[in-house]
């Protein structure tokens, strides 16, 4: 009996190797292995030595067969390094806590860390809200929230689609945690941005993001507000509509009355607008109900314990550009000379603003040029 149980093993572990041995191919190799054990188990089921080996043999090739697919998938993402950034867990509420990722542009010294994220201890499971800008700063937070609590994460709720949100994803969607996003996020997701937004971060990203990082469709699309209860909290999730991109939303826990704003709000800190609708996301902020809230946990920067001054700010920044690039639109002056025209000294002490305002008045600049086009074509009442 031992000499045919050490032969099974051998086969067994030979059929491993032979996962082990590259990514190509790797599901061939596995499904071969499956055939292998199933033709090897009818044969020896014929024998009194295939029975007493029959079950030790499939629980030793089960065993290994989810050994050598962990084997291929560390392989497969061997190149991805961990994230060694300083990232501390700071307690915003009794239920609330929050990571802040770095000012700036995502970079290789940064490791991609620039955006916040949160989670929600809630005694009955970890809501988490936005999953980070890399799969290994993910695993990072996951490795954070683990030191808070053994509670397991059941629910990611996604701010919005951008990369530095959302490249995390595929390490929650591993632990079978819903995901719960704006309308809209379909939309990013099927353009040629995301892909070649993607392509960018595997490449200034890289070892953090590479071949294995991918783009996690949410398993729920809202959309329209909902509410859900968890444990001893209550979630308020509020659509935004398209404002700092195609589909944005606000997530408020109470008893706390803790409001995470998703990249709406920025505190003391240049936003970055890509192609955000700024007209729509002055009205957002303009009815975004303040006099409840305790803190406020914006996209990006420190947490404000007085959110009025918080969204006050980016409220001010929004009306500055517009106000400014809207008299160089109405007044046919080219971008350069607007520019260099304009006071900025109100913001340009801030973080980001060399990285990001000029791209910001540029954009502003454009789609005023495109508001005013659409206003003078729209038929009189």
């Amino acid at each position: 009996m031992c000499h045919e149980y050490c032969k099974a093993r051998s086969s067994i572990r030979a059929a491993c190797v032979r996962v082990r041995t590259g990514l190509a191919g790797r599901t061939k190799r596995v499904l071969s292995f499956a055939a292998l054990a199933v033709r090897d188990e009818a044969t020896r089921q014929q024998s009194g030595v295939g029975r007493v080996i029959r079950r030790t043999g499939l629980l030793l090739g089960m065993q290994l067969l989810l050994m050598a697919l962990a084997g291929g998938a560390a392989a497969s993402g061997a190149d991805e390094a961990p994230a060694t950034v300083d990232m501390s867990v700071r307690q915003v509420s009794e239920h609330v806590y929050y990571v802040e990722g770095e000012s700036g542009p995502a970079t290789g010294s940064n490791q991609g860390f620039v955006a916040n994220a949160g989670f929600i201890v809630t005694g009955a499971g970890v809501v988490v809200f936005d999953a980070l800008g890399s799969p290994a700063l993910a695993r990072l937070l996951l490795e954070k929230i683990h030191g808070i609590t053994d509670e397991p994460v059941v629910r990611v709720v996604v701010s919005h689609y951008h990369a530095d949100h959302i490249y995390g994803l595929q390490v929650f969607a591993g632990l079978d945690a819903e995901v719960l996003a704006p309308d809209g996020a379909d939309e990013y997701l099927d353009s040629d941005q995301a892909a070649q937004r993607l392509e960018e971060r595997r490449n200034t990203l890289v070892p953090w993001v590479n071949e294995n990082t991918r783009l996690i469709s949410p398993d729920q699309y809202l959309g329209e507000g909902t509410r859900f209860r968890l444990g001893d909290v209550e979630f308020i999730i509020t659509l935004l509509g398209a404002a700092h991109s195609d589909g944005d939303l606000a997530m408020y826990v109470g008893p706390d009355r803790v409001l995470f704003s998703g990249d709406i709000v920025f505190n003391e800190l240049v936003p970055f607008l890509g192609d955000a609708d700024t007209r729509h996301w002055l009205k957002v902020l303009e009815r975004m109900d303040r006099e409840k809230l305790t803190a406020l946990v914006p996209g990006h920067g420190s947490v404000s314990n007085d959110p009025l001054k918080a969204i006050d700010f980016t409220r001010r920044y929004l009306e500055y550009l517009r106000k400014t690039m809207g008299a160089a639109v109405q007044g046919l002056v080219a971008f350069g000379e607007a520019y260099a025209g304009v006071d900025w000294s109100g913001f340009d002490m801030l973080p980001a603003f060399t990285e990001a305002n000029r791209r910001n008045a540029y954009q502003v600049y454009l789609s005023m040029e495109a508001e005013m086009l659409r206003e003078k074509t729209l038929p009189a009442n």
